[in-house]
Protein backbone atom coordinates (compact mmCIF):
# COMPACT_ATOMS: atom_id res chain seq x y z
CA UNK A 1 0.00 0.00 0.00
CA UNK A 2 1.28 3.19 -0.92
CA UNK A 3 2.16 6.08 1.64
CA UNK A 4 0.04 9.35 1.05
CA UNK A 5 2.22 11.84 -0.82
CA UNK A 6 4.19 14.34 1.72
CA UNK A 7 3.43 17.99 1.11
CA UNK A 8 6.15 19.69 -1.13
CA UNK A 9 7.67 22.86 0.23
CA UNK A 10 5.14 25.99 0.50
CA UNK A 11 2.13 23.93 0.94
CA UNK A 12 -0.43 25.59 2.52
CA UNK A 13 -1.61 23.65 5.69
CA UNK A 14 -4.84 24.97 5.30
CA UNK A 15 -5.61 22.92 2.40
CA UNK A 16 -5.33 19.86 4.89
CA UNK A 17 -9.24 20.76 6.86
CA UNK A 18 -10.99 20.77 3.53
CA UNK A 19 -9.80 18.05 2.31
CA UNK A 20 -11.02 16.41 5.78
CA UNK A 21 -14.45 17.95 5.90
CA UNK A 22 -15.29 16.50 2.43
CA UNK A 23 -15.07 13.48 3.89
CA UNK A 24 -16.92 13.83 6.92
CA UNK A 25 -19.62 16.29 5.14
CA UNK A 26 -20.33 12.99 3.28
CA UNK A 27 -20.42 10.10 6.22
CA UNK A 28 -22.76 12.98 8.06
CA UNK A 29 -25.89 11.76 5.97
CA UNK A 30 -25.62 9.16 8.65
CA UNK A 31 -27.80 11.49 10.49
CA UNK A 32 -30.12 11.85 8.00
CA UNK A 33 -31.21 8.44 8.01
CA UNK A 34 -34.70 9.24 9.72
CA UNK A 35 -35.66 10.61 6.78
CA UNK A 36 -35.85 6.75 5.07
CA UNK A 37 -37.52 5.18 7.29
CA UNK A 38 -41.21 6.59 6.64
CA UNK A 39 -40.95 5.24 2.84
CA UNK A 40 -39.31 2.00 3.33
CA UNK A 41 -41.94 1.10 6.15
CA UNK A 42 -44.48 1.83 3.73
CA UNK A 43 -42.65 0.15 0.57
CA UNK A 44 -41.29 -2.56 2.12
CA UNK A 45 -43.89 -3.34 4.58
CA UNK A 46 -41.25 -2.85 7.94
CA UNK A 47 -42.35 -2.21 11.69
CA UNK A 48 -40.19 0.97 13.54
CA UNK A 49 -37.94 -1.16 14.57
CA UNK A 50 -37.01 -2.89 11.30
CA UNK A 51 -36.22 0.04 9.49
CA UNK A 52 -34.14 1.75 12.21
CA UNK A 53 -31.65 -1.74 12.10
CA UNK A 54 -29.27 -0.07 9.15
CA UNK A 55 -28.99 2.85 11.36
CA UNK A 56 -27.88 0.81 14.68
CA UNK A 57 -25.69 -1.37 12.46
CA UNK A 58 -23.34 1.41 10.79
CA UNK A 59 -22.99 3.12 14.00
CA UNK A 60 -21.79 -0.29 15.75
CA UNK A 61 -19.91 -0.75 12.86
CA UNK A 62 -18.50 3.06 13.18
CA UNK A 63 -16.94 1.98 16.41
CA UNK A 64 -15.85 -1.24 15.70
CA UNK A 65 -14.03 -0.36 12.42
CA UNK A 66 -12.68 2.57 13.99
CA UNK A 67 -11.02 0.59 16.90
CA UNK A 68 -9.60 -2.40 15.02
CA UNK A 69 -8.68 -0.21 12.49
CA UNK A 70 -6.91 2.52 13.62
CA UNK A 71 -3.54 1.03 13.47
CA UNK A 72 -4.68 0.38 9.71
CA UNK A 73 -4.73 4.24 9.73
CA UNK A 74 -1.83 4.99 11.20
CA UNK A 75 0.62 2.54 8.93
CA UNK A 76 -0.68 3.31 5.68
CA UNK A 77 -1.92 7.06 5.65
CA UNK A 78 -4.90 9.45 5.62
CA UNK A 79 -4.78 9.02 1.77
CA UNK A 80 -5.60 5.31 2.35
CA UNK A 81 -8.25 5.50 4.44
CA UNK A 82 -10.11 7.85 2.94
CA UNK A 83 -9.56 5.90 -0.11
CA UNK A 84 -11.24 2.72 2.02
CA UNK A 85 -14.08 4.76 3.35
CA UNK A 86 -14.89 6.34 0.45
CA UNK A 87 -15.12 3.02 -1.37
CA UNK A 88 -16.83 1.34 1.57
CA UNK A 89 -19.62 4.25 2.22
CA UNK A 90 -20.60 4.53 -1.58
CA UNK A 91 -20.46 0.89 -2.34
CA UNK A 92 -22.85 1.05 0.99
CA UNK A 93 -25.65 3.19 -0.83
CA UNK A 94 -25.16 0.77 -3.96
CA UNK A 95 -25.81 -2.52 -2.54
CA UNK A 96 -29.01 -1.11 -0.71
CA UNK A 97 -30.24 0.65 -3.96
CA UNK A 98 -29.81 -3.27 -4.84
CA UNK A 99 -31.66 -4.28 -2.54
CA UNK A 100 -34.61 -1.30 -2.63
CA UNK A 101 -34.94 -2.03 -6.06
CA UNK A 102 -35.56 -5.85 -5.76
CA UNK A 103 -37.13 -5.23 -2.71
CA UNK A 104 -34.93 -7.35 -0.59
CA UNK A 105 -34.04 -6.11 2.75
CA UNK A 106 -31.49 -7.89 4.17
CA UNK A 107 -29.13 -6.08 0.86
CA UNK A 108 -30.02 -2.74 2.32
CA UNK A 109 -28.86 -3.92 6.33
CA UNK A 110 -25.87 -5.66 4.87
CA UNK A 111 -25.24 -2.11 2.32
CA UNK A 112 -25.87 0.81 4.55
CA UNK A 113 -25.27 -0.72 7.80
CA UNK A 114 -22.58 -3.59 7.66
CA UNK A 115 -20.53 -2.28 4.47
CA UNK A 116 -21.35 1.75 4.79
CA UNK A 117 -20.92 1.38 8.59
CA UNK A 118 -17.02 0.23 8.00
CA UNK A 119 -16.90 3.59 6.08
CA UNK A 120 -18.31 5.58 8.59
CA UNK A 121 -15.84 4.42 11.14
CA UNK A 122 -12.49 4.38 9.09
CA UNK A 123 -14.02 7.89 7.65
CA UNK A 124 -14.39 9.41 10.92
CA UNK A 125 -11.00 8.86 12.03
CA UNK A 126 -9.05 9.09 8.90
CA UNK A 127 -7.67 13.20 9.10
CA UNK A 128 -7.58 13.08 12.65
CA UNK A 129 -3.89 12.74 13.42
CA UNK A 130 -3.04 14.07 9.90
CA UNK A 131 -4.87 17.52 11.11
CA UNK A 132 -3.05 17.07 14.84
CA UNK A 133 0.09 17.12 12.84
CA UNK A 134 -0.44 19.84 10.74
CA UNK A 135 -2.03 22.15 13.48
CA UNK A 136 0.13 21.54 16.45
CA UNK A 137 -0.42 24.84 18.00
CA UNK A 138 -4.54 24.81 17.70
CA UNK A 139 -5.22 20.66 17.56
CA UNK A 140 -8.89 21.58 18.97
CA UNK A 141 -9.55 23.91 15.99
CA UNK A 142 -8.09 21.46 13.39
CA UNK A 143 -10.24 18.85 14.70
CA UNK A 144 -12.91 20.62 15.35
CA UNK A 145 -13.39 22.27 11.74
CA UNK A 146 -13.47 18.02 10.39
CA UNK A 147 -15.98 16.59 13.11
CA UNK A 148 -18.41 19.63 12.38
CA UNK A 149 -18.53 18.61 9.28
CA UNK A 150 -19.81 15.09 10.75
CA UNK A 151 -22.15 16.88 12.62
CA UNK A 152 -23.66 18.97 9.97
CA UNK A 153 -23.99 16.53 7.60
CA UNK A 154 -27.39 15.93 8.11
CA UNK A 155 -28.58 19.51 7.38
CA UNK A 156 -27.37 18.98 3.86
CA UNK A 157 -28.61 15.08 3.26
CA UNK A 158 -31.89 15.75 5.39
CA UNK A 159 -33.29 18.21 2.69
CA UNK A 160 -31.69 17.18 -0.11
CA UNK A 161 -32.77 13.27 0.50
CA UNK A 162 -36.29 14.28 0.95
CA UNK A 163 -36.42 16.39 -2.44
CA UNK A 164 -35.36 13.60 -4.50
CA UNK A 165 -38.01 10.83 -2.62
CA UNK A 166 -40.49 13.30 -3.37
CA UNK A 167 -39.23 13.67 -6.87
CA UNK A 168 -38.61 10.29 -7.81
CA UNK A 169 -41.16 8.93 -5.77
CA UNK A 170 -41.25 7.39 -2.22
CA UNK A 171 -41.93 3.25 -3.42
CA UNK A 172 -39.41 1.15 -3.71
CA UNK A 173 -37.88 1.87 -6.96
CA UNK A 174 -37.94 5.69 -6.11
CA UNK A 175 -35.90 4.80 -2.98
CA UNK A 176 -33.47 2.81 -5.05
CA UNK A 177 -32.74 5.63 -6.52
CA UNK A 178 -32.61 8.05 -4.23
CA UNK A 179 -29.72 5.41 -2.54
CA UNK A 180 -27.92 5.26 -6.57
CA UNK A 181 -27.44 9.24 -6.68
CA UNK A 182 -26.46 9.52 -2.68
CA UNK A 183 -23.94 6.89 -3.12
CA UNK A 184 -22.06 8.15 -6.96
CA UNK A 185 -22.56 11.79 -5.85
CA UNK A 186 -20.41 10.86 -2.31
CA UNK A 187 -18.25 9.28 -4.25
CA UNK A 188 -16.93 12.38 -6.55
CA UNK A 189 -17.53 14.54 -3.01
CA UNK A 190 -14.88 12.24 -1.17
CA UNK A 191 -12.60 12.11 -3.84
CA UNK A 192 -11.83 15.71 -3.07
CA UNK A 193 -10.38 14.90 -0.10
CA UNK A 194 -8.76 11.95 -1.22
CA UNK A 195 -6.72 14.25 -3.70
CA UNK A 196 -5.94 16.92 -1.67
CA UNK A 197 -4.70 15.36 1.63
CA UNK A 198 -1.13 15.71 2.08
CA UNK A 199 1.42 14.53 5.12
CA UNK A 200 3.73 17.46 6.46
CA UNK A 201 7.46 16.86 5.77
CA UNK A 202 9.19 15.03 8.71
CA UNK A 203 11.93 17.14 8.69
CA UNK A 204 10.66 20.41 9.25
CA UNK A 205 7.32 21.80 10.67
CA UNK A 206 3.97 22.02 9.41
CA UNK A 207 4.08 24.40 6.27
CA UNK A 208 2.98 28.39 7.70
CA UNK A 209 2.45 26.83 11.44
CA UNK A 210 4.73 26.14 14.42
CA UNK A 211 7.20 23.28 14.84
CA UNK A 212 5.28 20.30 16.74
CA UNK A 213 6.95 19.73 20.38
CA UNK A 214 8.59 16.68 20.58
CA UNK A 215 6.71 15.75 24.01
CA UNK A 216 5.96 12.53 25.17
CA UNK A 217 5.21 9.49 22.29
CA UNK A 218 2.56 6.99 23.59
CA UNK A 219 1.93 3.60 21.23
CA UNK A 220 -1.70 2.73 20.53
CA UNK A 221 -0.69 -1.07 22.55
CA UNK A 222 0.51 0.84 25.63
CA UNK A 223 -2.25 3.50 25.57
CA UNK A 224 -5.11 0.85 26.23
CA UNK A 225 -3.33 -0.24 29.14
CA UNK A 226 -2.87 2.95 30.93
CA UNK A 227 -5.50 4.30 33.50
CA UNK A 228 -5.56 7.70 31.68
CA UNK A 229 -7.36 6.08 28.36
CA UNK A 230 -10.02 4.29 30.35
CA UNK A 231 -10.38 7.43 32.19
CA UNK A 232 -11.20 9.48 28.96
CA UNK A 233 -13.08 6.51 28.01
CA UNK A 234 -15.51 7.24 30.58
CA UNK A 235 -15.63 10.70 29.89
CA UNK A 236 -16.50 10.49 26.78
CA UNK A 237 -19.04 7.61 27.01
CA UNK A 238 -21.15 10.04 29.94
CA UNK A 239 -20.82 13.26 27.92
CA UNK A 240 -22.29 11.09 24.70
CA UNK A 241 -24.75 9.76 26.73
CA UNK A 242 -26.25 12.72 28.18
CA UNK A 243 -26.37 14.81 24.33
CA UNK A 244 -27.85 11.46 23.09
CA UNK A 245 -30.49 11.22 25.73
CA UNK A 246 -31.85 14.30 24.60
CA UNK A 247 -31.00 13.88 20.72
CA UNK A 248 -32.70 10.96 20.10
CA UNK A 249 -36.03 11.34 21.47
CA UNK A 250 -36.41 15.77 21.42
CA UNK A 251 -39.22 15.85 19.53
CA UNK A 252 -41.63 13.60 21.74
CA UNK A 253 -39.76 15.28 24.59
CA UNK A 254 -40.58 18.46 24.23
CA UNK A 255 -43.98 17.29 23.11
CA UNK A 256 -44.38 15.53 26.66
CA UNK A 257 -43.35 18.07 28.40
CA UNK A 258 -45.83 20.95 27.67
CA UNK A 259 -48.37 18.33 26.84
CA UNK A 260 -50.29 19.58 30.16
CA UNK A 261 -49.77 23.38 29.95
CA UNK A 262 -52.12 25.94 27.55
CA UNK A 263 -49.42 26.09 25.12
CA UNK A 264 -48.51 22.81 23.98
CA UNK A 265 -45.88 22.27 21.34
CA UNK A 266 -46.92 21.30 17.90
CA UNK A 267 -45.28 18.79 15.52
CA UNK A 268 -43.95 21.86 13.03
CA UNK A 269 -42.53 23.77 16.55
CA UNK A 270 -41.04 20.12 18.06
CA UNK A 271 -39.29 19.34 14.34
CA UNK A 272 -37.89 23.19 14.27
CA UNK A 273 -36.42 22.32 17.84
CA UNK A 274 -34.86 19.28 16.07
CA UNK A 275 -33.23 21.38 13.86
CA UNK A 276 -32.09 24.06 16.26
CA UNK A 277 -30.44 20.96 18.29
CA UNK A 278 -28.43 20.12 14.98
CA UNK A 279 -27.21 23.25 14.55
CA UNK A 280 -25.92 23.57 18.26
CA UNK A 281 -24.62 20.13 18.31
CA UNK A 282 -22.53 21.44 15.11
CA UNK A 283 -21.45 24.77 16.47
CA UNK A 284 -20.20 23.26 19.63
CA UNK A 285 -17.98 20.83 17.60
CA UNK A 286 -15.89 23.74 16.31
CA UNK A 287 -16.50 26.46 18.88
CA UNK A 288 -15.83 24.64 22.13
CA UNK A 289 -13.15 22.63 20.92
CA UNK A 290 -11.60 25.60 19.49
CA UNK A 291 -12.22 27.08 23.10
CA UNK A 292 -10.05 24.11 24.33
CA UNK A 293 -6.98 25.43 22.53
CA UNK A 294 -7.40 28.43 24.86
CA UNK A 295 -8.56 27.02 28.85
CA UNK A 296 -6.92 23.42 28.03
CA UNK A 297 -9.02 20.04 27.56
CA UNK A 298 -9.43 19.42 30.98
CA UNK A 299 -11.29 22.69 31.47
CA UNK A 300 -13.20 22.48 28.63
CA UNK A 301 -14.32 18.90 29.82
CA UNK A 302 -15.54 20.02 33.33
CA UNK A 303 -17.04 22.70 31.40
CA UNK A 304 -18.79 19.75 29.43
CA UNK A 305 -19.16 17.75 32.09
CA UNK A 306 -20.34 20.29 35.27
CA UNK A 307 -22.33 22.21 33.32
CA UNK A 308 -24.09 19.80 31.36
CA UNK A 309 -25.25 18.57 35.19
CA UNK A 310 -27.06 21.90 36.11
CA UNK A 311 -28.54 21.93 32.94
CA UNK A 312 -29.69 18.93 33.05
CA UNK A 313 -30.97 20.00 36.96
CA UNK A 314 -32.67 23.10 35.68
CA UNK A 315 -34.65 21.28 33.18
CA UNK A 316 -35.65 18.46 35.52
CA UNK A 317 -36.48 21.15 37.87
CA UNK A 318 -38.19 24.14 35.77
CA UNK A 319 -38.09 22.40 32.81
CA UNK A 320 -41.95 22.21 32.28
CA UNK A 321 -42.85 25.67 33.14
CA UNK A 322 -40.39 27.90 31.08
CA UNK A 323 -39.98 26.95 27.06
CA UNK A 324 -37.53 29.27 26.53
CA UNK A 325 -35.35 27.51 29.86
CA UNK A 326 -35.78 24.03 28.32
CA UNK A 327 -34.53 24.71 24.83
CA UNK A 328 -31.78 26.99 25.96
CA UNK A 329 -30.75 24.45 28.33
CA UNK A 330 -31.20 21.34 25.54
CA UNK A 331 -29.02 23.67 23.07
CA UNK A 332 -26.38 23.88 25.99
CA UNK A 333 -25.63 19.86 26.64
CA UNK A 334 -26.14 19.29 22.77
CA UNK A 335 -23.45 21.77 22.22
CA UNK A 336 -21.49 20.08 24.94
CA UNK A 337 -22.43 16.58 22.88
CA UNK A 338 -20.56 17.97 19.68
CA UNK A 339 -17.64 20.07 21.70
CA UNK A 340 -17.23 16.19 23.39
CA UNK A 341 -16.90 14.57 19.79
CA UNK A 342 -14.22 17.37 18.12
CA UNK A 343 -12.05 17.54 21.47
CA UNK A 344 -11.15 14.19 22.28
CA UNK A 345 -8.64 13.93 19.38
CA UNK A 346 -6.57 17.05 20.96
CA UNK A 347 -6.96 15.85 24.46
CA UNK A 348 -5.63 12.54 23.46
CA UNK A 349 -2.60 14.22 21.54
CA UNK A 350 -2.30 16.10 24.43
CA UNK A 351 -1.76 12.53 27.18
CA UNK A 352 -0.35 10.21 24.70
CA UNK A 353 1.61 12.29 21.57
CA UNK A 354 0.89 11.83 18.07
CA UNK A 355 2.74 9.25 17.39
CA UNK A 356 -0.49 6.97 16.98
CA UNK A 357 -3.27 9.08 18.03
CA UNK A 358 -5.45 8.28 15.75
CA UNK A 359 -5.40 4.47 16.65
CA UNK A 360 -6.17 5.51 19.92
CA UNK A 361 -8.90 7.56 19.03
CA UNK A 362 -10.41 4.58 16.96
CA UNK A 363 -10.23 2.65 19.93
CA UNK A 364 -11.64 5.11 22.41
CA UNK A 365 -14.62 5.40 19.82
CA UNK A 366 -16.04 2.39 21.19
CA UNK A 367 -17.33 4.54 24.11
CA UNK A 368 -19.35 6.55 21.96
CA UNK A 369 -21.10 2.50 20.56
CA UNK A 370 -21.96 1.86 24.26
CA UNK A 371 -23.19 5.31 24.66
CA UNK A 372 -25.28 5.27 21.70
CA UNK A 373 -27.18 2.11 23.05
CA UNK A 374 -27.21 3.10 26.84
CA UNK A 375 -28.46 6.90 26.09
CA UNK A 376 -31.57 5.87 24.31
CA UNK A 377 -32.32 2.76 26.61
CA UNK A 378 -31.91 4.77 29.85
CA UNK A 379 -34.59 7.66 28.52
CA UNK A 380 -36.93 4.93 26.03
CA UNK A 381 -37.12 2.31 28.67
CA UNK A 382 -37.36 4.66 31.61
CA UNK A 383 -40.36 6.93 29.69
CA UNK A 384 -42.24 3.23 29.12
CA UNK A 385 -42.11 1.98 32.31
CA UNK A 386 -43.56 5.60 33.50
CA UNK A 387 -46.05 5.83 31.08
CA UNK A 388 -46.94 2.43 31.82
CA UNK A 389 -47.39 3.63 35.51
CA UNK A 390 -50.13 5.99 34.95
CA UNK A 391 -47.53 9.48 34.78
CA UNK A 392 -47.76 11.77 31.96
CA UNK A 393 -45.57 14.88 30.26
CA UNK A 394 -42.50 15.85 32.55
CA UNK A 395 -43.05 13.18 34.82
CA UNK A 396 -42.05 10.79 32.12
CA UNK A 397 -38.53 12.06 32.04
CA UNK A 398 -37.69 12.96 36.03
CA UNK A 399 -36.17 9.67 36.50
CA UNK A 400 -33.77 9.19 34.02
CA UNK A 401 -32.64 12.86 33.83
CA UNK A 402 -31.47 11.89 37.31
CA UNK A 403 -29.63 9.45 36.23
CA UNK A 404 -28.24 11.24 33.27
CA UNK A 405 -26.90 14.03 36.37
CA UNK A 406 -25.38 11.20 38.30
CA UNK A 407 -23.73 9.87 35.22
CA UNK A 408 -22.32 13.09 34.17
CA UNK A 409 -20.89 13.58 37.79
CA UNK A 410 -19.09 9.96 37.26
CA UNK A 411 -17.59 11.39 34.20
CA UNK A 412 -16.75 14.41 35.98
CA UNK A 413 -14.68 12.42 38.60
CA UNK A 414 -13.40 10.33 35.93
CA UNK A 415 -11.97 14.02 34.43
CA UNK A 416 -10.44 15.10 37.70
CA UNK A 417 -8.27 11.49 37.73
CA UNK A 418 -6.67 12.25 34.34
CA UNK A 419 -3.00 12.52 34.94
CA UNK A 420 0.47 12.85 33.06
CA UNK A 421 0.48 9.35 31.25
CA UNK A 422 3.97 7.16 33.02
CA UNK A 423 7.16 7.45 31.86
CA UNK A 424 7.41 3.81 31.51
CA UNK A 425 4.67 3.98 28.67
CA UNK A 426 6.68 6.71 26.35
CA UNK A 427 8.22 4.87 23.06
CA UNK A 428 11.79 5.39 22.84
CA UNK A 429 12.52 8.65 21.00
CA UNK A 430 15.22 6.45 18.33
CA UNK A 431 12.72 3.88 17.96
CA UNK A 432 10.12 6.40 16.96
CA UNK A 433 12.15 8.11 14.96
CA UNK A 434 12.50 4.99 12.95
CA UNK A 435 9.33 3.79 13.13
CA UNK A 436 7.89 7.68 11.17
CA UNK A 437 10.96 6.71 8.75
CA UNK A 438 9.52 2.60 7.70
CA UNK A 439 5.80 4.52 7.78
CA UNK A 440 6.89 7.09 5.17
CA UNK A 441 9.09 5.09 2.96
CA UNK A 442 6.55 1.76 2.90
Amino acid sequence: MSSPPVAPPGWSRWLVPPAALSVHLSIGQAYAWSVFKPPLESALHLDGTDSALPFQLAIVMLGLSAAFGGTLVERNGPRWAMTVALVCFSSGFLISALGAQTEQYWLIVLGYGFVGGIGLGIGYISPVSTLIKWFPDRPGMATGIAIMGFGGGALIASPWSAQMLESFGSDHSGIALAFLVLGLSYAVFMSLGVLLVRVPRAEGPAAGGPRAHAGAQVSARSAVRTPQFWCLWVVLCMNVTAGIGILEKAAPMITDFFADTSTPVSASAAAGFVALLSAANMAGRIGWSSTSDLIGRKNIYRLYLGAGALMYLLIALFGDSSKPLFVLCALVILSFYGGGFATIPAYLKDLFGTYQVGAIHGRLLTAWSTAGVLGPLIVNWIADRQEAAGKHGSALYGLSFSIMIGLLVVGLVANELVRPVHSRHHVPAPREAADVQRQQSA
